[in-house]
């Protein structure tokens, strides 16, 4: 073929003309670059490649990581993972070789993305975010995402959804508010752990964290400040009364000190709090993660004592007891899992009360028919968004319209493994959920989302609007 049958077979003397005349329009100083990017974005972009490994998240357990690649550059995600996995969420796809990882390996869902969801994207415009998710999904087959894995599925659509950005050359924000038909960006309120607990620590605190919220911040960068200064004094105050070696921290970087009680916990954050000077502009959150100390129908306290255990059980009605003193003695605005996954009856009493909002972690699972369920029941109001637990983005966009047009609340939230990824950053302000849970003020990969909430901040400019005291209703 000649170059004059090449040039006519793919119409490049028009598109090389048109490149042309649009640098000479612009009056360009450099024409050579102004045309290369002129022929690159006059070509759609697709999917070409979807590359998979397996690599380490937080803890030092595997996770998956993809790179998707299009025409406009290579996109890298990766999928969070929890402690622990409810029976109504999506399953990860672990390989359960006890000689490789514990089991804990993750080659056969980066097997599954590099043989099977490659090729089934392969072509795709990656600005089409719900065909790529629901591709995936028919290409399982399975209600949970048990033969692919969630997490394989997940990281795929979190690579998918920044290619579509950069496709459109726009933030990831942007692009998700797009697919979520948001038109305004909230930099959410940050629920800052402080001190860990429950599967998260080695300390004989039941509960999983303690955390503090500065609702009363004008942006998030004074937010971030209020919450970092915070956790310093708290770091002195435990170590005055248990010595440097108190101030170990739990898997989400919350300090994890051997304290006695709840009570105590809350008074040191408290204390802490004086320190800043900011009482007016904090407020303070609990996750309780009842499930983890709940046998049968009692609550064990003690659960994590073994000298103990058996000695501290409380009913749901002392449980709703307890969380009425504590907010009359503390200003406790949220708290989390109150009671076990099943236990609806007590969940649906607490919340009537209106005490505080109340927020469904693994009552809901980030699953739709359980959330459907618990807006009917009125058995929370507020819905912890964990996206590995649904799988896709799409998924995510559409359990967070689910609890908003229930007029709850909305809790973007990290897992115990984390990678430095900071795609929750702008998943968060995407959907203007107004409340962020990334772990503690320290270690990278909580960092890494309240540092890109920060860059977000500064780039909308005037038109950032920090959630504040509308937290809960943004």
């Amino acid at each position: 073929m000649s170059v004059q049958e090449y040039l006519d077979k793919h119409m490049l003397s028009r598109k090389i003309e048109d490149a042309v005349n649009a640098a000479v329009r612009a009056k360009t100083p450099d024409p050579v670059l102004f045309i290369s990017n002129h022929m690159r974005k006059s070509v759609p972009s697709v999917i070409t490649k979807v590359k998979a490994r397996q690599i380490l998240d937080s803890r030092g357990i595997p996770t998956v990581e993809v790179d998707l690649h299009t025409n406009k550059g290579v996109f890298r995600a990766s999928a969070p993972s929890g402690v622990s996995s409810g029976m109504y969420e999506a399953i990860e796809l672990r390989d359960g070789d006890k000689g490789m990882y514990l089991g804990n390996g993750v080659s056969r869902a980066v097997k599954n993305i590099n043989e099977k969801i490659s090729e089934a994207l392969i072509g795709m415009d990656p600005t089409l975010q719900v065909q790529i998710d629901q591709a995936m999904i028919d290409l399982d087959k399975t209600e949970k995402k048990g033969e692919l894995g969630a997490n394989a599925i997940l990281a795929v659509s979190m690579a998918a959804c920044k290619a579509g950005a950069a496709e459109k050359e726009v933030p990831l924000y942007k692009h998700i508010a797009d697919l979520a038909g948001k038109t305004n960006y909230h930099i959410p309120v940050p629920a800052f752990t402080l001190i860990s607990g429950g599967k998260h620590a080695g300390n004989i605190l039941a509960i999983q964290e303690i955390m503090i919220l500065p609702v009363g911040a004008r942006k998030f960068e004074e937010a971030l400040q209020i919450g970092s200064e915070t956790y310093q004094h708290l770091k002195a105050v435990i170590t005055e009364k248990y010595g440097s070696h108190g101030c170990n921290v739990g898997e989400d970087g919350g300090f994890a000190p051997n304290i006695s009680s709840l009570k105590e916990g809350l008074d040191f954050v408290k204390e802490a709090i004086a320190r800043t000077g900011y009482n007016e502009k904090i407020k303070i959150a609990i996750g309780v993660g009842a499930t983890e100390f709940c046998i049968g129908t009692k609550y064990d306290l003690d659960y994590k004592s073994p000298n103990k255990s058996g000695q501290n059980f409380k009913s749901g009605e002392d449980m709703i007891d307890m969380y009425k003193e504590l907010c009359e003695a503390y200003p406790i605005v949220s708290i989390e899992d109150p009671f076990d996954k099943e236990d609806w009856e007590h969940s649906k009493y607490f919340s009537s009360l209106g005490i505080c909002q109340v927020v469904g972690d693994d009552l809901l699972t980030s699953n739709a028919k359980r959330i459907e369920r618990a807006v009917q029941e009125a058995a929370c109001n507020a819905l912890l968004l964990k996206i590995n637990q649904v799988g896709t983005v799409t998924e995510a966009i559409e359990v967070t319209k689910l609890a908003k047009d229930a007029n709850w609340g909305v809790v973007i939230s990290q897992r115990s493994g984390e990678s430095e990824d900071s795609f929750l950053a702008d998943l968060a302000v995407g959907l203007a959920t107004g409340q962020i849970k990334a772990g503690a003020p320290c270690r990278g990969e909580r960092l890494a989302k309240y540092n890109q909430l920060l860059r977000i901040e500064e780039e909308l400019g005037d038109k950032s609007i920090y959630a504040g005291d509308d937290w809960r209703h943004c």
